[in-house]
């Protein structure tokens, strides 16, 4: 029959999940520190305990060597000879037990014994907690709120204790002491003080395993999961797909009135659950991914750093985003791509630079800008701004980066440029207008060929005779007529020519313009989507 020493042994082992053996080797373990502890000895010592009568015996143990020269250690060695003279039966490396008597031992020494099997039991008990989850990692396991801390939750998985750090739990989940729920065993951190064994219940995969727990089609594998991204307490994207084509996969996890998707939505405290069909391309599945947001077309800018470019329509661009990027960040993580969202406007702003950049686009020196003066300018071109467009272009807070602007000068730049453009404020006056001499010629010129198309063949005779520039042509021959009116017939083809010409180019303006709608509008159909 055991002893009662080795039934609170045994008690304790099935209390703490660990083998008898291991307190046992505990107990003796301690017992033989204090005994040499209390002998003051350096003596090799061992402790060994009757499970029938619950005696335990502490002992010194020397080692026996062949001859004198072996003998490393005077204390814990015997030559063969000495040792025969005790126990005549004895071998080369056998032990010689020399018993010591344990009654002395005082509350000192048995103290340090409880504290000694304190500590063997407290690391015999983590091993077997390391033992039997470290290999778990994943899994979904059932727990009951034991406490709570003002950081973290600390659960009873039945076996040992488990931590939830506060980075690990919803925001919107409340707990009660007694309370069963289900958690994600994340790891088991033996170097941990307290419970070395750390769950979540905001791990994707706990609303996979309720998935798993409430439609069957994703238990017998008709339907598989393909992606999940959460953020938890706030929102979870799950990409499904169907191995059955009789089978929608999207309304299996719905359910029917929505009953299943909402039983797991109760089990994560109202969390709101986006359910969408997985598809292998990846510009569809993109579309897909940032519903309920429509998009207008998908496509791929880098595919080696897995990069896509997604316009919306400019109404659906907060929407695609989503509250502080939440939807947007979600699509990215479940296509486990990079996406780039612009609105249409965006985008034909930036065809429209990248085709201004193509052509070189209109630039003017800044010195047409007569307001801005000598010293002013020759600042502004040290400092690389040689161009009116640039200057146009630049912020006030760039202007007084400048060496030499201050804030009144940025004031007068910004005046001078808003004249060089026609723009005046209300007061502001406009220079005169002038008109060049060569314009005035010209117009002279425009109206009296007006006054000439007015008038008769006599009357032009007359009015050349009394001026002097009509010629007598009675003596001319018919050659020298006609060289004459082959020459203002040479002058009118050059006006053609001329006019051809400003017709042509108008022509391949108004080609320009028609192309550059034409990149704009491409690859959106009469609907307003991509269905490349």
């Amino acid at each position: 029959m055991a002893s009662v020493l080795y039934q609170s042994i045994e008690t304790l082992s099935r209390d703490k999940g660990i083998e008898p053996e291991v307190v046992v080797g505990a107990v003796e373990d301690a017992i033989a520190l204090a005994t040499r502890k209390f002998y003051k000895t350096q003596e090799n010592m061992r402790a060994e305990m009757d499970r029938e009568t619950g005696e335990i015996r502490a002992y010194v143990y020397k080692t026996v060597v062949e001859t004198p020269e072996q003998v490393e250690d005077d204390i814990n060695q015997l030559t063969l000879d000495q040792a025969r003279e005790l126990a005549p039966e004895v071998e080369v490396g056998g032990e010689l037990r020399f018993y010591k008597d344990t009654t002395p031992l005082g509350r000192i020494a048995a103290q340090m014994a409880k504290q000694v099997i304190f500590q063997k039991v407290r690391e015999a008990e983590r091993d077997t907690v390391f033992n039997e989850y470290n290999h778990r990692a994943g899994e979904v396991l059932n727990a009951t709120v034991k406490r709570l801390e003002p950081m973290d939750v600390i659960f009873d998985l039945g076996k040992a204790e488990a931590r939830m750090p506060k980075r690990e739990q919803s925001r919107l989940e409340q707990f009660a002491v007694g309370e069963r729920v289900r958690v994600v065993l994340l790891r088991v951190d033996r170097a941990a003080k307290g419970p070395q064994v750390i769950v979540s219940r905001a791990a994707p995969g706990l609303v996979q395993n309720l998935f798993q727990s409430e439609v069957p089609e994703i238990y017998d594998g008709t339907v598989s999961i393909k992606a999940i991204a959460r953020e938890a307490g706030e929102r979870t994207k799950i990409a499904v797909q169907s191995r059955d084509k009789d089978v929608d996969p999207v309304g299996a996890c719905v359910g029917m009135k929505g009953m299943r998707v909402q039983s797991i939505i109760r089990e994560l405290r109202g969390e709101k659950i986006d359910i969408i069909e997985f598809s292998e391309e990846i510009t569809t599945f993109a579309e897909k991914a940032l519903q309920p947001a429509k998009v207008s077309r998908v496509s791929i800018t880098d595919l080696g750093e897995k990069q896509i470019e997604v316009i919306v329509d400019d109404t659906q661009l907060s929407l695609a985003i989503g509250k502080k990027g939440q939807n947007v960040r979600l699509a990215a993580k479940l296509l486990q791509w990079k996406i780039d969202i612009k609105s249409e406007e965006e985008k034909r702003q930036e065809v429209e630079q990248q085709m201004q950049a193509m052509g070189g686009g209109p630039t003017t020196p800044i010195e047409q800008v007569t307001e801005l003066g000598e010293a002013v300018l020759e600042k502004l071109i040290a400092a690389g701004i040689t161009t009116v467009e640039a200057l146009a272009d630049m912020t006030p807070e760039q202007l007084e980066e400048v060496p030499g602007i201050g804030e009144k000068t940025v004031e007068k730049i910004s005046v001078a440029v808003r004249h060089y453009f026609g723009q005046y404020e209300e007061g502001e006056e406009r220079p005169a207008v002038q008109a060049p001499a060569a314009d005035e010629a010209a117009s002279e010129s425009e109206g009296a060929e007006a006054d000439t198309m007015n008038k008769t063949p006599e009357a032009i005779l007359a009015e050349a005779a009394e001026t002097g520039t009509a010629e007598e042509v009675d003596d001319t021959s018919s050659e020298e007529i006609a060289e004459a009116e082959d020459e203002a017939s040479d002058a009118f083809s050059d006006a053609d020519a001329r006019e051809e010409q400003i017709e042509s180019d108008n022509d391949s303006v108004d080609s320009l313009v028609n192309e550059s709608q034409e990149i704009s509008d491409e690859g959106i159909d009469s609907d307003g989507s991509d269905r490349g």
